[in-house]
Protein backbone atom coordinates (compact mmCIF):
# COMPACT_ATOMS: atom_id res chain seq x y z
CA UNK A 1 0.00 0.00 0.00
CA UNK A 2 2.98 2.34 0.43
CA UNK A 3 6.20 3.02 -1.41
CA UNK A 4 7.92 4.84 1.46
CA UNK A 5 7.55 5.63 5.14
CA UNK A 6 6.61 9.26 5.86
CA UNK A 7 9.72 10.03 7.87
CA UNK A 8 12.04 8.70 5.16
CA UNK A 9 11.15 11.27 2.50
CA UNK A 10 13.97 13.76 1.83
CA UNK A 11 15.50 15.93 -0.90
CA UNK A 12 16.71 12.88 -2.83
CA UNK A 13 13.06 12.06 -3.60
CA UNK A 14 12.23 15.41 -5.24
CA UNK A 15 10.11 15.00 -8.40
CA UNK A 16 9.34 11.35 -7.51
CA UNK A 17 5.80 10.10 -7.04
CA UNK A 18 5.30 8.35 -3.70
CA UNK A 19 2.56 6.44 -1.92
CA UNK A 20 2.29 6.96 1.82
CA UNK A 21 0.08 5.60 4.60
CA UNK A 22 -0.39 6.93 8.10
CA UNK A 23 -2.38 8.97 10.58
CA UNK A 24 -3.37 12.63 10.35
CA UNK A 25 -1.21 14.34 12.93
CA UNK A 26 -2.53 17.80 12.13
CA UNK A 27 -4.70 19.40 9.45
CA UNK A 28 -4.46 23.10 8.58
CA UNK A 29 -6.52 25.15 6.11
CA UNK A 30 -4.53 28.17 4.90
CA UNK A 31 -6.58 30.29 2.57
CA UNK A 32 -7.73 27.64 0.17
CA UNK A 33 -4.68 25.38 0.51
CA UNK A 34 -4.93 22.41 2.91
CA UNK A 35 -1.87 21.11 4.72
CA UNK A 36 -1.93 17.64 6.28
CA UNK A 37 0.91 16.43 8.47
CA UNK A 38 0.88 12.69 7.88
CA UNK A 39 2.52 10.57 10.55
CA UNK A 40 3.75 6.99 10.75
CA UNK A 41 6.31 5.26 12.95
CA UNK A 42 9.22 6.83 11.02
CA UNK A 43 8.11 10.46 11.35
CA UNK A 44 6.07 13.25 9.74
CA UNK A 45 5.73 14.60 6.22
CA UNK A 46 3.76 17.63 5.10
CA UNK A 47 1.22 16.91 2.35
CA UNK A 48 -0.29 19.83 0.43
CA UNK A 49 -3.67 19.78 -1.33
CA UNK A 50 -4.77 22.68 -3.54
CA UNK A 51 -8.20 23.32 -5.12
CA UNK A 52 -7.08 22.36 -8.64
CA UNK A 53 -8.06 18.76 -7.88
CA UNK A 54 -11.56 19.51 -6.68
CA UNK A 55 -12.63 16.01 -5.63
CA UNK A 56 -9.42 15.25 -3.74
CA UNK A 57 -9.45 18.72 -2.18
CA UNK A 58 -13.01 18.23 -0.97
CA UNK A 59 -12.00 14.95 0.66
CA UNK A 60 -9.00 16.62 2.32
CA UNK A 61 -11.39 19.18 3.83
CA UNK A 62 -13.22 16.38 5.63
CA UNK A 63 -10.27 14.66 7.33
CA UNK A 64 -9.58 15.16 11.02
CA UNK A 65 -6.87 14.23 13.50
CA UNK A 66 -6.04 10.51 13.66
CA UNK A 67 -7.90 9.62 10.44
CA UNK A 68 -6.01 6.84 8.67
CA UNK A 69 -5.06 7.88 5.14
CA UNK A 70 -3.41 6.56 2.04
CA UNK A 71 -2.06 9.26 -0.23
CA UNK A 72 -0.32 9.52 -3.55
CA UNK A 73 1.64 12.58 -4.48
CA UNK A 74 4.78 14.12 -5.90
CA UNK A 75 7.71 15.20 -3.71
CA UNK A 76 8.86 18.78 -4.13
CA UNK A 77 11.11 21.22 -2.31
CA UNK A 78 9.37 23.46 0.17
CA UNK A 79 9.04 27.10 -0.95
CA UNK A 80 11.77 29.44 0.24
CA UNK A 81 11.21 30.56 3.82
CA UNK A 82 9.05 27.57 4.76
CA UNK A 83 11.77 25.00 5.45
CA UNK A 84 11.31 23.37 8.89
CA UNK A 85 14.77 22.58 10.26
CA UNK A 86 13.23 20.78 13.25
CA UNK A 87 11.94 17.98 11.02
CA UNK A 88 14.11 15.44 9.16
CA UNK A 89 11.61 15.86 6.30
CA UNK A 90 11.50 19.65 6.70
CA UNK A 91 13.16 20.48 3.36
CA UNK A 92 10.42 18.85 1.30
CA UNK A 93 6.70 18.37 1.05
CA UNK A 94 4.37 16.16 -0.96
CA UNK A 95 1.92 17.68 -3.43
CA UNK A 96 -1.16 15.52 -2.90
CA UNK A 97 -2.59 14.01 -6.10
CA UNK A 98 -4.84 11.37 -4.56
CA UNK A 99 -6.29 10.75 -1.13
CA UNK A 100 -8.02 7.68 0.28
CA UNK A 101 -9.55 7.58 3.77
CA UNK A 102 -8.81 4.09 5.01
CA UNK A 103 -10.57 4.71 8.31
CA UNK A 104 -12.13 7.57 10.20
CA UNK A 105 -11.40 8.23 13.87
CA UNK A 106 -13.44 9.55 16.76
CA UNK A 107 -12.06 12.58 18.53
CA UNK A 108 -9.21 11.12 20.60
CA UNK A 109 -9.38 11.39 24.42
CA UNK A 110 -6.24 13.55 24.29
CA UNK A 111 -4.24 15.27 21.59
CA UNK A 112 -0.84 13.69 21.06
CA UNK A 113 0.96 17.02 21.33
CA UNK A 114 -0.86 17.78 24.59
CA UNK A 115 -0.32 14.43 26.29
CA UNK A 116 1.06 16.16 29.41
CA UNK A 117 -2.48 17.38 30.09
CA UNK A 118 -3.79 13.82 30.06
CA UNK A 119 -3.73 11.83 33.30
CA UNK A 120 -1.72 8.62 33.57
CA UNK A 121 -5.03 6.78 33.85
CA UNK A 122 -6.24 8.13 30.50
CA UNK A 123 -2.91 7.44 28.80
CA UNK A 124 -2.91 3.83 30.03
CA UNK A 125 -6.57 3.25 29.22
CA UNK A 126 -5.96 4.41 25.63
CA UNK A 127 -2.40 3.13 25.43
CA UNK A 128 -2.63 2.42 21.70
CA UNK A 129 -3.12 6.15 21.15
CA UNK A 130 -0.38 7.12 23.60
CA UNK A 131 2.03 4.82 21.75
CA UNK A 132 1.45 6.77 18.53
CA UNK A 133 3.44 9.66 19.98
CA UNK A 134 6.84 9.93 18.25
CA UNK A 135 8.57 9.97 21.65
CA UNK A 136 6.94 6.71 22.70
CA UNK A 137 7.58 5.03 19.35
CA UNK A 138 11.24 6.09 19.59
CA UNK A 139 11.51 4.41 22.99
CA UNK A 140 9.92 1.22 21.72
CA UNK A 141 12.32 1.26 18.77
CA UNK A 142 15.27 1.77 21.14
CA UNK A 143 14.08 -1.19 23.19
CA UNK A 144 14.02 -3.34 20.07
CA UNK A 145 17.53 -2.18 19.13
CA UNK A 146 18.78 -2.91 22.64
CA UNK A 147 17.58 -6.51 22.55
CA UNK A 148 19.06 -6.96 19.07
CA UNK A 149 22.48 -5.69 20.18
CA UNK A 150 22.46 -7.81 23.33
CA UNK A 151 21.45 -10.92 21.40
CA UNK A 152 24.14 -10.31 18.79
CA UNK A 153 26.81 -9.96 21.47
CA UNK A 154 25.76 -13.04 23.43
CA UNK A 155 25.34 -15.14 20.29
CA UNK A 156 28.86 -14.16 19.20
CA UNK A 157 30.23 -15.16 22.62
CA UNK A 158 28.77 -18.65 22.29
CA UNK A 159 25.69 -18.29 24.51
CA UNK A 160 22.62 -20.35 23.59
CA UNK A 161 19.16 -18.76 23.70
CA UNK A 162 17.04 -21.29 25.63
CA UNK A 163 13.47 -20.91 26.90
CA UNK A 164 12.56 -22.04 30.41
CA UNK A 165 9.06 -22.85 31.74
CA UNK A 166 6.51 -20.17 32.56
CA UNK A 167 4.48 -22.60 34.70
CA UNK A 168 6.72 -23.72 37.52
CA UNK A 169 6.99 -24.25 41.27
CA UNK A 170 6.88 -21.51 43.89
CA UNK A 171 10.34 -20.65 45.24
CA UNK A 172 11.44 -18.11 47.87
CA UNK A 173 12.90 -15.13 45.99
CA UNK A 174 11.87 -12.27 48.25
CA UNK A 175 8.47 -11.44 46.74
CA UNK A 176 5.06 -13.07 46.45
CA UNK A 177 4.42 -15.45 43.59
CA UNK A 178 1.59 -15.19 41.10
CA UNK A 179 -0.21 -18.52 41.40
CA UNK A 180 -1.96 -20.37 38.57
CA UNK A 181 -4.52 -23.04 39.55
CA UNK A 182 -4.17 -26.42 37.85
CA UNK A 183 -7.34 -27.89 36.36
CA UNK A 184 -5.82 -31.34 35.97
CA UNK A 185 -4.43 -31.37 39.53
CA UNK A 186 -7.30 -29.96 41.65
CA UNK A 187 -6.13 -28.00 44.66
CA UNK A 188 -2.61 -27.59 43.29
CA UNK A 189 -1.00 -24.52 41.77
CA UNK A 190 1.74 -23.53 39.41
CA UNK A 191 3.67 -20.32 40.05
CA UNK A 192 4.73 -17.82 37.41
CA UNK A 193 8.52 -17.47 37.66
CA UNK A 194 10.08 -14.58 39.58
CA UNK A 195 13.18 -15.51 37.59
CA UNK A 196 14.47 -18.60 35.75
CA UNK A 197 17.10 -19.02 38.49
CA UNK A 198 16.82 -22.75 39.17
CA UNK A 199 16.25 -23.73 35.55
CA UNK A 200 19.33 -21.88 34.35
CA UNK A 201 21.37 -23.61 37.05
CA UNK A 202 19.97 -26.94 35.89
CA UNK A 203 20.99 -26.03 32.34
CA UNK A 204 24.56 -25.61 33.56
CA UNK A 205 24.33 -29.07 35.13
CA UNK A 206 23.11 -30.29 31.73
CA UNK A 207 26.31 -29.20 30.00
CA UNK A 208 24.85 -26.21 28.12
CA UNK A 209 27.84 -24.16 29.36
CA UNK A 210 26.57 -20.72 28.25
CA UNK A 211 22.88 -19.76 28.37
CA UNK A 212 20.88 -16.60 27.94
CA UNK A 213 17.24 -15.67 27.64
CA UNK A 214 15.33 -12.42 27.32
CA UNK A 215 12.52 -13.52 29.57
CA UNK A 216 9.36 -12.26 31.20
CA UNK A 217 9.33 -12.51 35.02
CA UNK A 218 6.56 -11.96 37.56
CA UNK A 219 6.51 -10.63 41.12
CA UNK A 220 3.42 -9.81 43.13
CA UNK A 221 4.86 -6.91 45.09
CA UNK A 222 4.20 -3.27 45.84
CA UNK A 223 5.14 -1.14 42.85
CA UNK A 224 7.37 1.89 42.36
CA UNK A 225 8.59 3.85 39.35
CA UNK A 226 11.08 1.11 38.52
CA UNK A 227 8.88 -1.88 39.41
CA UNK A 228 6.11 -3.69 37.56
CA UNK A 229 4.33 -6.98 38.33
CA UNK A 230 5.68 -8.36 35.06
CA UNK A 231 9.04 -7.26 33.74
CA UNK A 232 11.80 -8.42 31.41
CA UNK A 233 15.21 -9.78 32.34
CA UNK A 234 18.26 -10.43 30.23
CA UNK A 235 19.10 -13.68 32.01
CA UNK A 236 22.63 -15.08 31.70
CA UNK A 237 24.48 -18.10 33.13
CA UNK A 238 27.87 -19.67 32.45
CA UNK A 239 29.91 -22.68 33.57
CA UNK A 240 33.65 -22.91 34.30
CA UNK A 241 34.04 -19.11 34.43
CA UNK A 242 35.03 -17.13 37.50
CA UNK A 243 33.31 -13.89 38.42
CA UNK A 244 36.15 -11.66 37.21
CA UNK A 245 35.94 -13.08 33.69
CA UNK A 246 32.14 -12.94 33.62
CA UNK A 247 32.04 -9.37 34.94
CA UNK A 248 34.60 -8.34 32.31
CA UNK A 249 32.47 -9.91 29.57
CA UNK A 250 29.31 -8.18 30.81
CA UNK A 251 31.14 -4.84 30.98
CA UNK A 252 32.12 -5.21 27.35
CA UNK A 253 28.51 -5.98 26.43
CA UNK A 254 27.25 -2.84 28.17
CA UNK A 255 30.04 -0.70 26.69
CA UNK A 256 29.14 -1.93 23.22
CA UNK A 257 25.45 -1.27 23.86
CA UNK A 258 26.01 2.35 24.95
CA UNK A 259 28.37 2.96 22.05
CA UNK A 260 25.87 1.71 19.48
CA UNK A 261 22.77 3.32 20.99
CA UNK A 262 24.17 6.64 22.31
CA UNK A 263 27.68 6.79 20.79
CA UNK A 264 29.04 6.99 24.36
CA UNK A 265 32.41 5.56 25.41
CA UNK A 266 32.04 4.05 28.86
CA UNK A 267 34.90 3.54 31.32
CA UNK A 268 37.16 0.54 30.79
CA UNK A 269 37.29 -1.22 33.16
CA UNK A 270 34.34 -0.33 35.37
CA UNK A 271 35.46 0.60 38.91
CA UNK A 272 34.66 -1.79 41.76
CA UNK A 273 33.59 -1.01 45.31
CA UNK A 274 32.80 -3.31 48.21
CA UNK A 275 29.34 -3.33 49.70
CA UNK A 276 30.82 -2.18 53.01
CA UNK A 277 32.45 0.87 51.42
CA UNK A 278 29.33 1.77 49.42
CA UNK A 279 27.16 1.69 52.53
CA UNK A 280 29.72 3.61 54.58
CA UNK A 281 30.25 6.40 52.05
CA UNK A 282 26.84 6.62 50.40
CA UNK A 283 24.35 4.73 52.58
CA UNK A 284 23.34 2.70 49.52
CA UNK A 285 24.48 -0.40 47.65
CA UNK A 286 23.62 1.36 44.39
CA UNK A 287 25.26 4.77 44.80
CA UNK A 288 24.98 7.50 42.22
CA UNK A 289 28.62 8.50 41.80
CA UNK A 290 27.67 11.63 39.87
CA UNK A 291 26.72 13.29 43.19
CA UNK A 292 29.85 14.54 45.03
CA UNK A 293 28.39 14.23 48.53
CA UNK A 294 29.38 11.57 51.07
CA UNK A 295 28.34 10.39 54.51
CA UNK A 296 31.03 10.90 57.15
CA UNK A 297 31.07 8.76 60.30
CA UNK A 298 31.23 10.86 63.48
CA UNK A 299 30.06 8.34 66.10
CA UNK A 300 33.42 8.40 67.88
CA UNK A 301 33.06 12.15 68.35
CA UNK A 302 29.64 11.71 69.96
CA UNK A 303 30.42 8.84 72.29
CA UNK A 304 30.52 10.93 75.47
CA UNK A 305 28.26 13.87 74.63
CA UNK A 306 25.26 14.57 76.83
CA UNK A 307 22.97 14.75 73.80
CA UNK A 308 21.35 11.29 73.94
CA UNK A 309 20.03 11.57 70.39
CA UNK A 310 23.67 11.24 69.29
CA UNK A 311 25.21 9.42 72.23
CA UNK A 312 22.70 6.55 72.19
CA UNK A 313 23.37 5.43 68.58
CA UNK A 314 27.08 6.19 69.01
CA UNK A 315 27.29 3.69 71.88
CA UNK A 316 25.03 1.12 70.19
CA UNK A 317 26.98 -1.53 68.21
CA UNK A 318 24.08 -1.55 65.73
CA UNK A 319 23.82 2.23 65.62
CA UNK A 320 25.37 4.83 63.39
CA UNK A 321 25.97 8.60 63.53
CA UNK A 322 26.90 10.39 60.31
CA UNK A 323 27.38 13.90 59.02
CA UNK A 324 26.54 15.06 55.49
CA UNK A 325 28.10 18.33 54.34
CA UNK A 326 26.02 20.40 51.92
CA UNK A 327 28.21 23.00 50.13
CA UNK A 328 26.66 26.49 50.28
CA UNK A 329 23.82 25.02 52.30
CA UNK A 330 23.52 28.04 54.59
CA UNK A 331 21.22 29.62 52.04
CA UNK A 332 18.60 26.96 52.81
CA UNK A 333 15.66 28.45 54.69
CA UNK A 334 14.08 26.94 57.78
CA UNK A 335 11.19 25.92 55.54
CA UNK A 336 13.64 24.07 53.25
CA UNK A 337 15.18 22.25 56.22
CA UNK A 338 11.74 21.33 57.53
CA UNK A 339 10.97 19.87 54.11
CA UNK A 340 14.10 17.72 54.22
CA UNK A 341 13.21 16.66 57.77
CA UNK A 342 9.84 15.47 56.54
CA UNK A 343 11.55 13.72 53.62
CA UNK A 344 13.87 11.61 55.81
CA UNK A 345 10.92 10.67 58.04
CA UNK A 346 9.66 8.54 55.14
CA UNK A 347 12.66 6.30 55.81
CA UNK A 348 12.09 6.07 59.56
CA UNK A 349 14.32 8.95 60.69
CA UNK A 350 12.93 10.70 63.76
CA UNK A 351 14.52 14.04 63.00
CA UNK A 352 17.23 15.86 61.10
CA UNK A 353 19.78 17.81 63.13
CA UNK A 354 21.95 20.39 61.39
CA UNK A 355 24.66 23.02 61.86
CA UNK A 356 24.94 26.08 59.64
CA UNK A 357 28.58 27.10 59.15
CA UNK A 358 28.37 30.86 58.67
CA UNK A 359 31.99 31.74 59.47
CA UNK A 360 34.45 29.19 60.84
CA UNK A 361 36.95 31.85 61.98
CA UNK A 362 34.47 33.08 64.62
CA UNK A 363 34.35 29.69 66.35
CA UNK A 364 31.01 28.86 67.96
CA UNK A 365 29.80 32.39 67.24
CA UNK A 366 30.08 31.63 63.54
CA UNK A 367 27.87 28.54 63.79
CA UNK A 368 24.10 28.35 63.96
CA UNK A 369 22.23 25.31 65.26
CA UNK A 370 19.74 24.29 67.97
CA UNK A 371 22.03 21.38 68.95
CA UNK A 372 25.25 23.38 69.50
CA UNK A 373 24.54 23.82 73.22
CA UNK A 374 24.67 20.03 73.64
CA UNK A 375 28.04 19.55 71.93
CA UNK A 376 31.44 20.20 73.53
CA UNK A 377 34.10 22.15 71.67
CA UNK A 378 36.08 19.00 70.91
CA UNK A 379 33.09 17.41 69.14
CA UNK A 380 32.33 20.58 67.15
CA UNK A 381 35.95 21.00 66.10
CA UNK A 382 36.15 17.33 65.12
CA UNK A 383 32.99 17.56 63.01
CA UNK A 384 34.18 20.66 61.13
CA UNK A 385 37.60 19.16 60.47
CA UNK A 386 36.39 15.71 59.44
CA UNK A 387 33.70 17.02 57.07
CA UNK A 388 35.99 19.63 55.54
CA UNK A 389 33.35 22.29 56.19
CA UNK A 390 33.84 25.77 54.75
CA UNK A 391 32.08 29.07 55.25
CA UNK A 392 28.53 28.93 53.92
CA UNK A 393 28.17 25.16 54.26
CA UNK A 394 25.45 23.29 56.13
CA UNK A 395 26.02 19.98 57.90
CA UNK A 396 23.13 17.54 58.33
CA UNK A 397 23.27 14.69 60.85
CA UNK A 398 21.71 11.25 60.99
CA UNK A 399 21.72 9.21 64.22
CA UNK A 400 19.80 5.96 64.71
CA UNK A 401 20.08 2.27 63.93
CA UNK A 402 22.52 1.84 61.05
CA UNK A 403 19.79 0.60 58.70
CA UNK A 404 17.62 3.69 59.31
CA UNK A 405 20.58 6.06 58.99
CA UNK A 406 21.77 4.46 55.75
CA UNK A 407 18.35 4.57 54.12
CA UNK A 408 17.41 8.07 55.30
CA UNK A 409 20.75 9.80 54.81
CA UNK A 410 21.50 7.91 51.60
CA UNK A 411 18.20 9.14 50.16
CA UNK A 412 18.82 12.66 51.49
CA UNK A 413 22.23 12.70 49.80
CA UNK A 414 20.60 12.02 46.43
CA UNK A 415 17.79 14.53 46.95
CA UNK A 416 20.17 17.29 48.03
CA UNK A 417 22.36 16.62 45.02
CA UNK A 418 19.40 16.81 42.66
CA UNK A 419 17.81 19.87 44.28
CA UNK A 420 21.10 21.81 44.31
CA UNK A 421 22.05 20.88 40.76
CA UNK A 422 25.14 18.98 41.89
CA UNK A 423 24.54 15.95 39.69
CA UNK A 424 27.40 15.73 37.22
CA UNK A 425 26.86 14.98 33.55
CA UNK A 426 27.71 11.63 32.04
CA UNK A 427 27.63 7.96 32.97
CA UNK A 428 29.25 6.55 36.10
CA UNK A 429 29.18 2.73 36.10
CA UNK A 430 30.21 0.70 39.12
CA UNK A 431 30.47 -2.89 40.26
CA UNK A 432 29.44 -3.40 43.89
CA UNK A 433 31.04 -6.59 45.24
CA UNK A 434 31.58 -8.55 48.48
CA UNK A 435 27.97 -8.46 49.63
CA UNK A 436 27.09 -10.02 52.97
CA UNK A 437 25.74 -13.53 52.55
CA UNK A 438 22.89 -12.93 55.02
CA UNK A 439 20.98 -10.11 56.67
CA UNK A 440 19.33 -10.38 60.07
CA UNK A 441 15.54 -10.08 60.26
CA UNK A 442 15.01 -8.58 63.69
CA UNK A 443 11.24 -9.00 63.52
CA UNK A 444 11.32 -12.73 62.82
CA UNK A 445 14.65 -13.33 64.60
CA UNK A 446 16.19 -15.17 61.67
CA UNK A 447 18.74 -14.82 58.89
CA UNK A 448 17.60 -14.08 55.33
CA UNK A 449 19.57 -14.27 52.09
CA UNK A 450 20.67 -10.84 50.95
CA UNK A 451 20.41 -12.03 47.32
CA UNK A 452 18.93 -15.54 47.10
CA UNK A 453 19.69 -18.88 48.80
CA UNK A 454 21.68 -20.24 45.83
CA UNK A 455 24.42 -17.59 46.06
CA UNK A 456 27.83 -19.05 46.90
CA UNK A 457 29.78 -17.84 49.94
CA UNK A 458 33.37 -16.75 49.50
CA UNK A 459 35.65 -19.78 49.79
CA UNK A 460 37.60 -18.18 52.63
CA UNK A 461 34.34 -17.57 54.53
CA UNK A 462 32.96 -21.10 54.36
CA UNK A 463 33.78 -21.76 58.01
CA UNK A 464 31.75 -18.65 58.98
CA UNK A 465 28.50 -20.09 57.60
CA UNK A 466 27.63 -21.60 60.96
CA UNK A 467 29.99 -19.88 63.39
CA UNK A 468 29.44 -16.22 62.37
CA UNK A 469 26.94 -15.89 59.49
CA UNK A 470 26.82 -12.11 59.83
CA UNK A 471 30.50 -11.92 58.88
CA UNK A 472 30.16 -14.27 55.90
CA UNK A 473 30.44 -12.55 52.52
CA UNK A 474 29.11 -13.92 49.25
CA UNK A 475 30.49 -14.09 45.73
CA UNK A 476 27.80 -11.70 44.53
CA UNK A 477 28.15 -8.65 42.29
CA UNK A 478 25.79 -5.90 41.13
CA UNK A 479 26.28 -3.56 38.19
CA UNK A 480 25.16 -0.04 39.07
CA UNK A 481 24.83 2.93 36.74
CA UNK A 482 23.99 6.46 37.89
CA UNK A 483 22.32 5.17 41.03
CA UNK A 484 20.30 2.47 39.25
CA UNK A 485 20.95 -1.25 39.70
CA UNK A 486 21.20 -2.49 36.11
CA UNK A 487 21.73 -6.10 37.05
CA UNK A 488 23.00 -8.43 39.68
CA UNK A 489 24.32 -11.92 39.98
CA UNK A 490 26.72 -14.25 41.71
CA UNK A 491 28.70 -17.43 41.60
CA UNK A 492 26.30 -20.22 42.56
CA UNK A 493 26.54 -22.97 45.12
CA UNK A 494 27.51 -26.09 43.19
CA UNK A 495 28.17 -28.52 46.06
CA UNK A 496 25.23 -30.22 47.73
CA UNK A 497 26.61 -30.08 51.28
CA UNK A 498 27.11 -26.30 51.12
CA UNK A 499 23.62 -25.75 49.73
CA UNK A 500 22.18 -27.76 52.60
CA UNK A 501 24.18 -25.70 55.12
CA UNK A 502 22.81 -22.48 53.63
CA UNK A 503 19.26 -23.82 53.78
CA UNK A 504 19.85 -24.70 57.44
CA UNK A 505 21.12 -21.17 58.18
CA UNK A 506 17.96 -19.76 56.62
CA UNK A 507 15.76 -21.91 58.84
CA UNK A 508 14.73 -24.22 56.00
CA UNK A 509 14.38 -27.71 57.45
CA UNK A 510 15.58 -30.80 55.60
CA UNK A 511 11.96 -31.77 54.95
CA UNK A 512 11.06 -28.32 53.58
CA UNK A 513 14.23 -28.25 51.49
CA UNK A 514 13.35 -31.62 50.00
CA UNK A 515 9.78 -30.54 49.27
CA UNK A 516 10.76 -27.26 47.60
CA UNK A 517 14.21 -27.97 46.19
CA UNK A 518 14.57 -31.73 46.14
CA UNK A 519 15.11 -31.71 42.37
CA UNK A 520 17.97 -29.21 42.76
CA UNK A 521 19.65 -31.08 45.62
CA UNK A 522 19.45 -34.27 43.61
CA UNK A 523 20.94 -32.58 40.54
CA UNK A 524 23.81 -31.20 42.60
CA UNK A 525 24.86 -34.78 43.38
CA UNK A 526 25.24 -35.74 39.71
CA UNK A 527 28.28 -33.76 38.69
CA UNK A 528 27.44 -30.06 38.91
CA UNK A 529 30.10 -27.74 37.43
CA UNK A 530 31.16 -24.44 39.01
CA UNK A 531 28.83 -21.86 37.51
CA UNK A 532 27.45 -18.38 37.93
CA UNK A 533 25.61 -15.66 36.13
CA UNK A 534 23.54 -12.56 36.43
CA UNK A 535 20.40 -10.90 35.14
CA UNK A 536 19.96 -7.39 33.77
CA UNK A 537 16.68 -5.52 34.10
CA UNK A 538 15.91 -4.75 30.47
CA UNK A 539 13.23 -2.21 31.36
CA UNK A 540 15.57 -0.25 33.64
CA UNK A 541 18.33 -0.39 31.06
CA UNK A 542 16.09 1.05 28.32
CA UNK A 543 14.75 3.64 30.78
CA UNK A 544 18.28 4.94 31.31
CA UNK A 545 19.19 4.86 27.63
CA UNK A 546 16.09 6.85 26.62
CA UNK A 547 16.07 9.27 29.55
CA UNK A 548 12.61 8.13 30.65
CA UNK A 549 11.63 8.64 34.28
CA UNK A 550 9.79 5.34 34.74
CA UNK A 551 9.97 1.87 33.25
CA UNK A 552 6.29 2.30 32.35
CA UNK A 553 7.44 4.73 29.68
CA UNK A 554 9.52 2.06 27.92
CA UNK A 555 7.01 -0.81 28.13
CA UNK A 556 4.32 -1.15 25.49
CA UNK A 557 1.52 -2.18 27.87
CA UNK A 558 2.44 -1.57 31.52
CA UNK A 559 0.31 -1.95 34.62
CA UNK A 560 -0.75 0.73 37.10
CA UNK A 561 0.59 1.20 40.62
CA UNK A 562 -2.08 -1.24 41.81
CA UNK A 563 -0.98 -3.88 39.25
CA UNK A 564 -4.07 -3.37 37.06
CA UNK A 565 -4.30 -3.13 33.28
CA UNK A 566 -6.66 -0.25 32.50
CA UNK A 567 -6.60 -1.08 28.80
CA UNK A 568 -8.10 -4.57 29.17
CA UNK A 569 -9.69 -4.14 32.64
CA UNK A 570 -7.53 -6.93 34.05
CA UNK A 571 -7.58 -8.57 36.54
CA UNK A 572 -11.23 -9.52 36.27
CA UNK A 573 -13.55 -12.01 37.93
CA UNK A 574 -13.81 -15.55 36.63
CA UNK A 575 -17.16 -17.13 35.84
CA UNK A 576 -18.75 -19.71 38.09
CA UNK A 577 -18.27 -22.51 35.56
CA UNK A 578 -14.58 -21.78 35.21
CA UNK A 579 -14.09 -21.66 38.97
CA UNK A 580 -15.89 -24.97 39.35
CA UNK A 581 -13.70 -26.52 36.66
CA UNK A 582 -10.62 -25.37 38.58
CA UNK A 583 -12.03 -26.60 41.92
CA UNK A 584 -11.91 -23.06 43.31
CA UNK A 585 -14.26 -21.06 45.50
CA UNK A 586 -13.86 -17.32 46.06
CA UNK A 587 -14.02 -15.93 49.59
CA UNK A 588 -13.73 -12.17 49.51
CA UNK A 589 -12.48 -10.40 52.65
CA UNK A 590 -15.27 -8.91 54.70
CA UNK A 591 -15.44 -5.14 54.73
CA UNK A 592 -15.97 -3.61 58.16
CA UNK A 593 -19.07 -1.46 58.35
Amino acid sequence: MRSHYCGQINASHIDQEVELCGWVHRRRDHGGVIFIDLRDREGLIQVVYDPDLAETFAMAEQVRNEFVLRIKGRVRARPEGTVNSDLPTGEVEVLGLHLEVLNKADTPPFQLEEHEKASDEIRLRYRYIDLRRPEMLARIRTRSNVTRILRDYLDTEGFLDIETPMLTKATPEGARDYLVPSRTHPGNFFALPQSPQLFKQLLMMSGVDRYYQIVRCFRDEDLRADRQPEFTQVDIETSFMNEDKLMSMMEEMIRRLFKEILDVDMENPFPQMTYEEAMRRYGSDKPDLRIPLELIDVADLMDDVEFKVFAGPAQDPNGRVVALRMPNGCKLSRKDIDGYTKFVSIYGARGLAYIKVNEIAQGREGLQSPILKFLPDSAVEGILKRTGAEDGDLIFFGADKAKVVNEAMGALRVKLGQDAGLVEEGWRPLWVIDFPMFEWDDGNKRWNSLHHPFTAPKEEHLELLESDPGACNSRAYDMVLNGVELGGGSARIYRSEIQQKVFKMLGISEQEAEEKFGFLLTALRYGCPPHGGLAFGLDRLVMLLTGATSIREVMAFPKTQSAACLLTSAPSEAGAAQLQELSLRIRKPQVEQ
